[in-house]
């Protein structure tokens, strides 16, 4: 197996440490959201440790959907809940219909121009497939009875108590506006 470019530099900490890292990985089991670090949009690490203490609702989002509109309604409850303790965190990902094809500029600058995203974002990270995020592994197959299963397209939201706990999915049809969304929202708040 050959692995050039941008998939060398992501495996190059493993190749470092060998089975070390394999071992390691094996061994390891995520108790919650906080056990993961991802590049924001801007390339910095920013761990999901944190938001601990905030409701959190994960998303997976793209920028050429049919679902794409949903970004206001996300920054809407974002405004709507943040001082409340309530934070989205936006994921792109480009798995389904080459609908998220730009960089992370490209991206960050059509979510701030057209949509007026203010709530963070993080780089473009594969949510489902050989190279699926470890975040995303967690989501969909460890969160438990109702939440895991694959991502079957963009827009789908997870949302997270106050202690990194996926307490709830919602696919991609389910607006985050709706009100099952946000009496959802309104719970983890209390």
């Amino acid at each position: 197996m050959t692995f050039s470019g941008s998939k060398l530099n992501q495996l190059r900490p493993y190749l470092v440490f060998g089975a070390v890292a394999i071992m390691a990985t094996s061994l390891f089991a995520a108790s919650s959201i906080y056990s993961f670090t991802l590049n924001s949009i801007d390339g910095k690490p920013a761990p999901l440790a944190d938001y601990k203490g905030k409701v959190v609702l994960i998303v997976n989002v793209a920028s050429q959907c049919g679902f794409t509109p949903q970004y206001s309604a996300l920054e809407a409850i974002y405004e709507k809940y943040k001082d409340q303790g309530f934070v989205i965190l936006g994921f792109p990902a480009n798995n389904f219909g080459a609908q998220e094809p730009g960089t992370n500029e490209e991206i960050k600058t059509f979510c701030t121009r057209k949509y007026s995203v203010t709530f963070p974002m993080y780089a473009k990270i594969s949510v489902k497939g050989d190279d699926q995020a470890p975040l995303y592994a967690y989501l969909t197959k460890e969160t438990g009875a109702g939440m895991t299963g694959d991502i079957k397209w963009n827009f789908t939201k997870f949302l997270v108590d106050r202690n990194g706990k996926v307490v709830q999915r919602f696919e991609p049809p389910v607006t985050p506006d709706s009100k099952e969304v946000t009496e959802a929202i309104e719970k983890q708040l209390k």
